[in-house]
């Protein structure tokens, strides 16, 4: 439990960074950090569905904030933080890969299930469904709504992203973009 609580400070440690930096980009990338320790709490917490939905959702945001604050502001600096980069990265890429290798080392082996939701979907997936596939049956049919909910987020995050990466600029009749010529 030690971890969740180490974690969390992590990301409001991140969140504080977001708030208080002056820099616009540093603060996109500041938010984006917290998201990605929200992943790494999801996976110690053994939900990897959520954790896969958070990061999609984080990386699409974070494409969009970026995008939208790099005509802003962009200090651009060639000598004197490529160090202090190059450590961040290599700190959070250890500390990213040590609580995922953690999280997948903590798995039971296959086939052998430790909790009692999943005893119960095992035995009564047959019983009341009659299928014989106990994944798709728990996706469509005991979690219907949760997956339901995901995909609109996946589906909604994909559209957003497609809203803001489009060209800009009006078509003509020849179907060729005013802008681009």
């Amino acid at each position: 439990m030690i971890e969740i609580n180490l974690l969390l400070i992590f990301i409001i440690i991140a969140a504080i960074v977001a708030v208080e930096v002056k820099d616009l980009l540093s603060s996109v990338v500041a938010v984006g950090v917290a998201g990605f320790g929200l992943v790494i709490s999801f996976l110690a917490l053994k939900a990897p569905d959520l954790a896969i939905t958070q990061l999609v959702v984080e990386i699409l945001c974070l494409i969009i904030l970026i995008r939208a604050t790099i005509k802003i502001d962009l200090p651009f600096s060639t000598s004197g933080r490529w160090f202090v980069n190059t450590l961040a990265c290599i700190a959070f890429l250890v500390i990213f890969l040590s609580y995922g290798y953690a999280a997948i080392s903590s798995l039971p082996s296959f086939g052998n299930p430790l909790m009692k939701t999943s005893n119960f979907y095992l035995g009564e997936t047959f019983k009341t469904i009659h299928a014989t596939n106990v994944v798709s049956a728990i996706n469509l049919n005991f979690r219907a709504y949760d997956t339901l909910g995901e995909a609109t987020v996946l589906f909604a995050a994909a559209i957003g992203i497609m809203a803001i990466m489009r060209k800009k600029g009006k078509l003509t009749k020849a179907g060729k973009d005013d802008e681009s010529e």
